[in-house]
């Protein structure tokens, strides 16, 4: 169990997110927003955010730049995401250690939107045209001792949305605190802060989606399993949506609808946790479980939510490679497939 320096990172940050007034609206603003896009298998069946843990995964670099660490030297890790309709999304990435100087991760990101009619005016068909954005991501990480480690994270984006072009230069900067056995884990991560370069049209710039996310992983000491608590999103907490069909007005009394301003606050907490669990009955078989409260609450119909939230994945190590497969049910209409590829280059062609 966590004892009280374990879960004192944790409720400072939860702490912090809380304001004085709940706001209206949600969701982070800005464009690229494929950059919040998991491709990691691994990733997924946790629930969808990065899992605050030092181990040869180089995918979890992308959204956690400290837990880049000698690990992961000569890591190689591939994604491919099938998402919804014809949209393909995937990545690659690889870790090096520079002695003295730290280790570094790179990484491509890529998502396809497929093929698209192009008309004109008077519904005419003109042709076809695809549209498709990438993220090229230089991220190192040190440790300061065998505790903290800290890590930062260059990232250019560039968008291609069939006549409207855009880049951009972002950073992500992260810490991480590890005990002493290495069995507890926590980090605090400030993503997405940047800017855009080029606009899709002359003087209409737009915001990074910004946001940031704590997260702690304990591994049980008599029981094979990890669990993950993340609470995302710490830099704004109403992420609710203020629907324009509710009743503002009761029709029988024609009095305002008061809010339960308490359920009100523990569905906006609830919307900031992700949970996650990994079975580990040996070092070649992993199962996880996720559930995300949020992508619950925002995506699923209330006559029939079925899993919409929860996710699951498996991942098997045959030799010198891991496969990760995961499945995320984000909608009633379809649960996309992730899959993860990883290996050190260093096992397979070995000097």
């Amino acid at each position: 169990m966590l004892n009280k320096n374990h879960l004192l990172f944790f409720l400072i940050v939860c702490m912090m997110s809380q304001p004085a007034v709940i706001r209206a609206q949600s969701g982070p603003g800005g464009t690229y927003q494929f950059l919040n896009l998991t491709t990691s298998a691994r990733i997924a069946a946790l629930g969808g955010a990065n899992i605050p843990l030092t181990d040869q995964d180089v995918s979890l670099a992308w959204a956690n730049p400290s837990l880049i660490s000698p690990k992961m030297d000569k890591a190689l890790a591939m994604s491919f995401l099938d998402f919804y309709s014809d949209i393909n999304c995937g990545s690659v990435a690889f870790s090096g250690t520079l002695e003295d100087l730290g280790s570094y991760a790179s990484s491509i990101h890529f998502v396809n939107y497929g093929k698209f009619i192009q008309t004109d005016a008077g519904g005419n068909i003109l042709g076809e045209f695809t549209a498709s954005e990438y993220a090229f991501q230089l991220g190192w990480g040190r440790s300061l001792d065998s505790n903290f480690s800290l890590g930062a994270a260059l990232k250019l984006v560039y968008s291609d949305l069939f006549n409207d072009i855009s880049y951009g230069l972002g950073v992500d900067v992260a810490g991480t605190y590890r005990s002493d056995d290495k069995s507890f884990h926590a980090s605090l991560v400030l993503r997405n802060y940047g800017r855009q370069l080029k606009a899709y049209r002359s003087g209409e710039r737009e915001a990074f989606p910004f946001s940031a996310f704590a997260g702690i992983s304990k591994k049980l000491k008599h029981v094979p399993f990890r669990y993950t608590i993340i609470y995302d999103r710490i830099d704004k907490f109403d992420l609710s949506y203020d629907d324009p069909l509710e009743d503002k007005v009761d029709p029988l009394t024609n009095q305002p609808v008061e809010k339960d301003k308490v359920g009100d606050f523990f569905d906006n907490l609830g919307r900031h946790i992700i949970i996650g669990g990994e079975f580990i009955p040996s070092e070649n078989l992993s199962v996880r479980v996720g559930y995300n409260y949020g992508r619950r609450k925002e995506l699923g119909v209330v006559t029939r939510m079925s899993t919409v939230g929860f996710s699951w994945g498996i991942g098997v190590r045959i030799k010198k490679i891991e496969f990760n497969y995961s499945r995320s049910t984000y909608h009633l209409s379809g649960s996309p497939n992730y899959l993860t590829i990883t290996t050190r280059l260093s096992d397979l062609f070995p000097e």
